[in-house]
This record gives C-alpha cells, sequence and structure tokens, in this order.
C-alpha cells in the first residue's frame, strides 16, 4: 500500500519561517514542499481551472515527486451548473500529470447544504459519470460530504457499486456533520482532516480560522488504528492523508506526528 501524507494547498504564508526559508521567493515555495511531502491537495482549481501550462509548471517544481489530488471547480459541486466543455477543460488540463503519473483522484467538496435529496442522489449519479473514465480520471473521484445525512451504509455501499472513493473526514463534533470515521468502498483509502475547532467551525471569520486547530498525537493514532484495521479486512492500494489545518504550520507538525505513528505501526 502506498501513503501519500500531505496538505491542502501549499501557498501558505505562515509557514514562512517554518519550511519555507524567509529569503526564498513564492515561486519557490512547491520546489521546497516537494523536499518535505509526496502528496498535495490542490485548491486553488475550485476556484478557476488551471491550463495545462500551469500544471506543467507545477509539475517541474515538484519535480515529479508530489502526487496531486485535484478539487473539482465549485460549479461542479456548489453551484451545480458546469457545462461539457468545464468538464472537458479539466480532464485536458491535467494531462501532464495523468501522463507523469502522478495524477491522485479528484475530489468532489460538497456544502453543508447539499442534503441526501432525491435530487442530489441524481445529481450524485451523473456526476460520477463523468469521472468513470480511467484514462481521464485514473486515481477516480473521491467525494466529501458535509451533512450526516450521506454517513450511512447503505451510501457507501452504492459508492462500492459505483466505483466512487468515500472522504472519510475528521470534523469538530457538531451537530449535522458526518461521523470522524474511516470508511473504506475502494481500494484508495482518502482521509482529510480539517481540525477541530468548534468554537470556530461555522463561527470563524475566515478559512484561516475555522482550521486553527492542532491535531493531539492520540487523535491522530485513531486514524492510524483504523487503517491497521481496514487494511487487515480490505485490499488497499494507496492512503491519503491530506491535513487542511495549515494556519500556524498545524498541519507540517502533525504531518511530522503522523509520519512517526505510522512507521511506529510498520507501515
Amino acid at each position: 500500500m502506498e501513503l501519500y501524507l500531505g496538505t491542502g494547498g501549499y501557498t501558505n504564508d505562515d509557514w514562512v519561517g517554518l519550511i519555507y526559508p524567509p529569503e526564498a521567493k513564492k515561486n519557490d515555495w512547491l520546489s521546497i514542499y516537494a523536499q518535505h511531502f509526496n502528496a498535495v491537495e490542490l485548491n486553488s482549481s475550485f476556484y478557476n481551472i488551471p491550463g495545462v501550462r500551469a500544471f506543467e509548471g507545477m509539475l517541474k517544481k515538484s519535480g515529479g515527486r508530489v502526487h496531486w489530488g485535484v478539487k473539482i471547480h465549485q460549479s461542479m459541486t456548489h453551484e451545480q451548473n458546469a457545462t461539457d466543455d468545464d468538464y472537458k477543460r479539466l480532464f485536458e488540463s491535467v494531462a501532464p500529470l495523468r501522463e507523469a503519473g502522478v495524477l491522485g483522484p479528484f475530489l468532489a467538496q460538497f456544502p453543508q447544504r447539499f442534503h441526501r435529496t432525491p435530487e442530489n442522489r441524481k445529481y450524485l449519479a451523473a456526476l460520477a459519470e463523468r469521472f468513470r473514465d480511467r484514462a481521464l480520471a485514473p486515481g477516480g473521484l473521491a467525494v466529501e460530504f458535509r451533512h450526516h445525512s450521506w454517513d450511512n451504509d447503505e451510501v457507501r455501499e452504492a459508492f462500492r457499486k459505483a466505483g466512487l472513493i468515500w472522504v472519510s473526514t475528521d470534523y469538530p463534533p457538531l451537530p449535522g456533520l458526518p461521523k470522524n470515521q474511516l470508511h473504506v468502498t475502494g481500494e484508495i483509502v482518502y482521509v482529510r482532516l480539517s481540525g477541530r475547532n468548534k468554537e470556530k467551525w461555522h463561527e470563524g471569520k475566515s478559512a484561516s480560522e475555522r482550521h486553527d486547530y492542532r491535531y493531539t498525537r492520540d487523535e491522530l493514532a485513531f486514524w492510524v488504528r483504523s487503517l491497521l484495521e481496514a487494511r487487515e479486512q480490505e485490499d488497499l492500494t494507496q492512503a491519503w492523508f491530506i491535513f487542511n489545518n495549515t494556519t500556524k504550520g498545524h498541519a507540517l507538525e502533525n504531518l511530522r506526528v503522523l509520519r512517526e505513528l505510522l512507521e511506529e505501526a510498520g507501515f
């Protein structure tokens, strides 16, 4: 089983002095990031689908050492008005990553208002069909729900049949959010850890406030134990751990601890 450890994005000003030297230019940050981690989740593609040249640049700067999870555009998850051309551009633009063998799963992150209704179930089925062609999306489609109505075994069984990756999430203990638990619906495990800052999750003025949380060693050990148990029952090929608590460098320290825990567990 291959392990991919990284963060949601890599352009964080508060990492200067932590992994980015003060004298380093922002244009060099990705090259430095690639010296520490073997995975990253691209968030900018949620706001604007980069062109082929942009992905060529990312591949070059990362030296082919980083595997990429690519968040799909907001028109495909939040606005739900994406055109055929939007999907075509997405699949064409990531060609450099795909050809280099470093394209991981695409990520569909749905908002909390996306409840499990007949209409939304049909929309999700149509979206999944777009990513079924492994020649275009070799890593498949990983889906994150932020509403608990999807968090049940019936949905996960449907994921297995459809070849979709269930995103196991780590959220604050708040009503309406899915439970923090590892679920496997195929050969790829995808875990997104967003912090447990329940005071700022809804009230925070920015994403930075919302993700201002550093996991304890015991909280991370839970995920390592869960992965050990899953590996005994499933034929897993990849496990992704993406930390979104990038504020104040929390994710950097948590990745260090997670790596230690994984090594101690024999990974």
